[in-house]
């Protein structure tokens, strides 16, 4: 899911991989890497991407019957 959020967040700000990349100071194959789910990302490295992006992102998480909004 995270992968195409991503991709396409970086395609409509017509960013390539490797200008994603220096935003957020990876080299190009991580975001790749990332783009294809071949390497599961941190919660560090997710909001960098989309800060470098300007997007907003919300995680939920559910603790038994209450949810607890972050970010």
């Amino acid at each position: 899911m995270f992968s195409l959020c991503e991709r396409a967040a970086r395609q409509e700000r017509q960013l390539s991989q490797e200008e994603l990349g220096k935003l957020i100071g990876v080299r190009k194959a991580q975001i790749s890497k990332l783009e294809s789910s071949a390497n599961s990302a941190t919660i560090d490295t997710i909001l960098k991407v989309f800060r470098a992006l300007k997007a907003e992102i919300n995680f939920n998480v559910k603790l038994e019957d209450n949810f607890v909004k972050l970010a």
